[in-house]
């Protein structure tokens, strides 16, 4: 087993409120462990050019509060390529490091396990909001996510109910509908629409808000994932089908959140697990392991071979789903 002297941590993908803390605890319990710890910008990037600097106890210090990363991340389309994984991984070794902790989502495993295939011990840290990682329960930034949309709602709500309106929150999530889901139970969305549930205008919205106005409510918040297809065009489509077949005027708005999802002070939370999942890929290399991604699973920090993460498949909570029909009733 070689002895791990010097380790580099980087962040890669879409940065998460939370990935500060993480490399925090890395830099500490690396520094604690008598490792030089190299902090690498720009994610895979920044590891091609040897873009980094050594960072001590001083250097994360007045972090853990901060949102995105100190760090800078990047997505390299370019380390997909095997040649460029085998390179970067010599010139690193070449150049003293001796394992490495990245922190970001499936596609920055791939890259982890790549490297550690070429012989540089890698550890992957779940940094993305999404919360789309299938083998861990939670990843970090995915809690201040939610806050942050729960947040919104309720001032969208306000003016919603102001105005007798029907309006659709767009939050993140292509392929996943965990924030929609969580976010729209949080802020008592109406109705909720996630990619992993097909749904029918007429049925889904239409209908829905018949029942509504049956029952004397005149307001309506629907939560959508921006995987669902274009909000406009479905919004305008709500509005049309109440005038045209049901006579109502109801007016629709679009409210699209963006990337205000992604920033912000990361909550307890996420500053917690984080800062757990640092300390776990610290102890992981000091034993000369790679090829591991830390998890959380049962509520508990542990590992798992990267390749046996991958290939498991996360699927949306029938329990949540089923309350979020209830709760909209």
């Amino acid at each position: 087993m070689k002895e791990m002297k010097t380790i580099g941590v980087l962040t890669s993908g879409g940065d998460a409120p939370g990935m500060n803390a993480a490399i925090r605890a890395v830099v500490r319990a690396g520094v604690n462990s008598g490792m030089r710890v190299l902090g690498i910008h720009n994610g895979y990037t920044g590891l091609m050019k040897l873009d980094m600097k050594e960072m001590d106890m001083r250097e994360v210090s007045d972090t853990l509060h901060r949102g995105g990363t100190i760090l800078g991340s990047a997505r390299c389309l370019e380390f997909k390529k095997p040649e460029v994984v085998k390179s970067t991984a010599e010139q690193a070794k070449e150049n003293g490091i001796d394992g490495l902790v990245v922190i970001g989502g499936d596609g920055s495993f791939r890259g982890a396990r790549d490297l550690s295939l070429a012989g540089l011990p890698t550890i992957g840290l779940p940094g993305t909001i999404d919360n789309d990682i299938d083998c861990t329960e939670y990843t970090i930034g995915y809690d201040t996510a939610l806050n942050t949309v729960s947040d919104c709602i309720d001032k969208i709500r306000d003016t919603t109910l102001s105005h007798n309106r029907c309006t659709f929150v767009e939050v993140m999530g292509k392929d996943a509908g965990y924030i929609a889901l969580s976010a729209g139970i949080a802020g008592g969305a109406e109705a909720i629409l996630i990619p992993e549930q097909k749904f029918d205008i007429q049925k889904d919205l239409v209908q829905m808000i018949m029942d509504c106005r049956a029952r004397g409510k005149y307001h309506y918040i629907i939560v959508i994932a921006e995987g669902i297809g274009n909000t406009q065009e479905i919004a305008d489509k709500t509005e049309e089908l109440l005038r045209t077949e049901h006579d109502i005027e109801l007016e629709t708005k679009v409210c699209i959140l963006g990337h205000i999802q992604r920033g912000g002070r990361p909550t307890v939370k996420d500053r917690i697990t984080a800062s757990q999942m640092g300390v776990h890929a610290v102890d992981l290399l000091k034993q000369g392991i790679g090829n591991r991604v830390v998890v959380k699973r049962d509520g508990k920090i542990t590992d798992l071979d990267i390749l046996e993460g991958l290939n498991m498949k996360k699927t949306i909570d029938a329990d949540m789903l089923r309350l979020a029909d209830i709760l909209s009733l």
